[in-house]
């Protein structure tokens, strides 16, 4: 890197949100343009920055800032010009001629060290110079903070953020407890703090450090959707991580369940399992089983009344024009009886019909309803199934982004004191639902309104901690109804029929006489390649009337030749080649190019975005786009350093670069991040990977994605050894427990005994 200094003459451009900014600089050798990432560096001020130089195709020569720091100036010429640019507030070009006529070279001691003696320059009262010399102690300060940070290695944008966060207290944060920096600033994670507080020289075996471990470990669990951990696997977890010993940290553990940031509970089943709980996560499920403690009301029917309902659903059928199976006259009775209902099933099983004639009754005795799916496209899929407006669940419980700091719990202007106004509300894909959005949505339910979910619980649990459907399922404590029948319909489909025998565990058809599900035994992996593309550009589109766009590769891994992020360059490579019209960026390891396809990989609730008309004319707006949403690269600014990203419904979200991280290439994403999505084709390649994910519920959810056909590429024996492998990645939750124990007694401090 190379080093510059100069005098900022003025800022050409800067973006508020991320604090990209273009400024010219006033060096030695001349003007200079400079880019780079700072709110903080002002028009004005003297600078000694660390970067390289560039060559922008439009813009020409630029230096690219990494590093940098204020200086204070050291000469009468670089006061003046500083106190005349505006920095300082209230000093114009006339007062700071006066100003350094007055003290010369002095003259910034002067105003850091005798402010009131300002007040000897005409048209300066005291009241005045109290007022400059406060303002350039604000600068002073953040100046030498910023290079208080910058000194352990802290980069610009995180520097801000812990000052903008602490103020002056950084010092006394960074020099007792810099692990501290961990739970209070987004981007800031554990590894980070470890990283500064090496530099600072806290010992390896500090509370602090043990402490800030211990719950990053949780945090980390609650990523691979365990919502606790084992003690004895989070001693050992958290061991490695740290390189301590386990029994090193036990005296932390209970200092940390002393200070309520995590639970430690004995199940209820006895034991010797000690789980161990980062607080929100257990109070997470504690409090979804007391909500539904309330919701759950059963109504007694008599005979004859029983008898009254079933003829309203026989009109009901006649209406339709449709019929009944025994187990689905029951889920609708079932809905009726009882304020909180499950409806399961597998694919064909006739779930969308029972829905519409759940519909149909209510609405015939002119209850108000409400339809929500996680997922943007679930939510669609659930209006062309039912004809009737579903919702995403954020948007059912009216996300707001202005209160709902980033990375913290999202406020929703629908919860306990401002609840949903309708009388039945129906989710569909239940089994992506994780324990903090039911959470959100049960709160947002009143007492009285029935709550029905519906869903496969076969299908891979959810992204997020938790596995709700499977937990409700398990208690026994909801009226639950699951479909089995495979209606006439759907055994046409051989995606439907192999669905099934995968999951009885049994070998699908594999003769490739099917219309709509077929192999093609490929063991070399550039073969697999050749023929995905094929499938992609040539055989699919016309076989499913669809775009390239619209076909989905599915794979099991991230890493690897068959791994999504490999998979992802060879595509976008002969999916949306180079073009001299099609502008681009790099981000990282990853080029970004107009025309790609790309997923949300994280939930962002103060992302906004809005829908345009033709003539670019706002139509709508909203906040918060989520983990799986898929859209396309519409435009990049290489100027403004901006990505301008289209998902469905037409919403379009501006990225700044530095929020590139949050969505990646989506020519192929993981079976898992494909949840609640349905494809009019999907391709899986398959030849090894690990065996824990290798398995029957990996391949079953993989296929049922399909609409229209399922193309597998791979091996025979890695598809067989799938089907025959049933060991699913366990989840620690205790949500189940919490809600038999809320169900037995009301038992208000959840389940088992809390130890300390």
């Amino acid at each position: 890197m190379e080093t510059i200094k100069g005098f900022i003459d003025h800022i050409i451009y800067r973006n508020k949100d991320n604090g990209y900014t273009v400024l010219n600089l006033l060096t030695q050798e001349g003007e200079l343009t400079c880019v780079g990432f700072f709110k903080t560096m002002d028009q004005g001020e003297t600078i000694e920055a660390q970067g390289d130089y560039a060559q922008h195709q439009v813009y020409g020569k630029q230096f690219k800032i990494e590093q940098y720091k204020i200086l204070p100036p050291s000469d009468e010429v670089s006061v003046e010009r500083y106190l005349s640019s505006g920095a300082v507030k209230g000093v114009g070009e006339a007062l700071a001629r006066r100003i350094v006529k007055a003290f010369g070279a002095d003259t910034y001691r002067i105003i850091e060290e005798e402010p009131e003696r300002l007040a000897e320059v005409k048209g300066i009262s005291l009241r005045k110079a109290r007022e400059i010399a406060a303002s350039v102690y604000e600068k002073r300060d953040a100046r030498d903070a910023m290079t208080f940070l910058q000194g352990y290695g802290i980069s610009n944008t995180l520097a801000l953020r812990i000052y903008e966060t602490y103020g002056m207290g950084l010092y006394g944060i960074m020099r007792e407890n810099p692990y501290k920096l961990a739970e209070d600033i987004q981007g800031i994670g554990f590894r980070i703090a470890d990283e500064i507080a090496a530099k600072i020289g806290i010992h390896t075996d500090s509370d602090y450090r043990i402490r800030s471990g211990l719950l990053y470990t949780l945090q980390r669990a609650g990523g691979e959707g365990h919502c606790y951990l084992p003690a004895d696997r989070l001693l050992v977890e958290a061991g490695e991580l740290l390189e301590i010993a386990p029994s090193l940290m036990e005296p932390q553990l209970q200092n940390l369940a002393m200070d309520k940031k995590l639970v430690i509970k004995m199940p209820a089943s006895g034991g010797s399992e000690r789980r161990v709980y980062a607080s929100t996560f257990y109070y997470a499920e504690l409090n979804c089983a007391r909500l539904l403690h309330d919701l759950n009301i059963s109504e007694e029917l008599l005979p004859a009344e029983e008898e009254a309902l079933l003829k309203k659903i026989d009109q009901v059928e006649k209406d339709l024009g449709i019929t009944l199976d025994a187990l689905q006259k029951r889920s609708v009775l079932e809905s009726i009886r009882n304020g909180v209902f499950i409806l399961s099933g597998g694919p064909g099983t006739g779930k969308t019909t029972t829905i519409n004639a759940i519909i149909r009754y209510f609405l015939s005795q002119g209850m108000d309803i409400s339809l929500a799916a996680p997922t943007g496209r679930a939510a669609k899929r659930m209006t062309e199934a039912t004809g009737y407006e579903a919702r995403t669940i954020h948007r059912l419980l009216e996300l707001s982004g202005a209160a709902a700091l980033e990375g913290k719990t999202a406020r929703f202007e629908r919860n306990e004191e401002n609840p949903l106004e309708a009388d039945v509300i129906i989710v569909d894909e239940m089994s992506m639902v994780d324990i903090f959005l039911f959470q959100s949505l049960l709160k947002a339910v009143p007492v009285g309104a029935r709550l029905i979910m519906v869903g496969d619980v076969n299908q891979l649990p959810s992204v997020g901690p938790g596995q709700v459907l499977a937990d409700l399922i398990k208690s026994h404590a909801f009226q639950t109804v699951t479909l089995e029948k495979i209606f006439r319909q759907a055994q046409e489909s051989d995606i439907v029929l192999n669905a099934h025998k995968i999951h009885a565990g049994e070998e699908p058809v594999l003769d490739n006489k099917s219309k709509d599900f077929f192999f093609l035994e490929r063991n070399d992996v550039n073969v697999i390649y050749k023929h995905m593309i094929q499938l992609i550009l040539e055989k699919l589109p016309r076989y499913v009337d669809a775009t390239p766009y619209d076909i989905q590769v599915l794979t099991p891994m991230r890493k690897g030749k068959l791994g999504v992020e490999t998979l992802n360059g060879i595509l976008q490579k002969y999916l949306n080649p180079p073009d001299a019209k099609k502008r681009e960026c790099h981000v990282g390891d990853t080029l970004f190019r107009e025309g790609d396809k790309v997923m949300q990989i994280k939930n962002n609730y103060q992302l906004p975005w809005e829908v345009v008309s033709r003539y670019q004319i706002p139509i709508d707006q909203g906040m918060g786009i989520f983990n799986g949403d898929i859209g396309v690269i519409r435009s990049i600014d290489d100027y403004a350093k901006e990505v301008v990203v289209e998902f469905d419904e037409h919403r379009r979200v501006t990225y700044p670069y530095a929020g590139l991280d949050e969505i990646e290439l989506a020519y192929a994403v993981t079976i898992h991040k494909s949840q609640g999505s349905e494809y009019p084709a999907v391709i899986m390649p398959l030849l090894s990977g690990p065996h824990m994910l290798f398995n029957r519920n990996l391949l079953y959810t993989g296929v049922t994605r399909a609409k229209a056909c399922v193309t597998i590429l791979g091996s025979r024996s890695t598809l067989l050894d799938m089907i025959a492998n049933n060991q699913e990645n366990r989840r620690y939750t205790g949500f189940a427990d919490q809600v038999i124990n809320t169900m037995a007694n009301g038992d208000v401090n959840g389940f088992g005994k809390e130890t300390l």
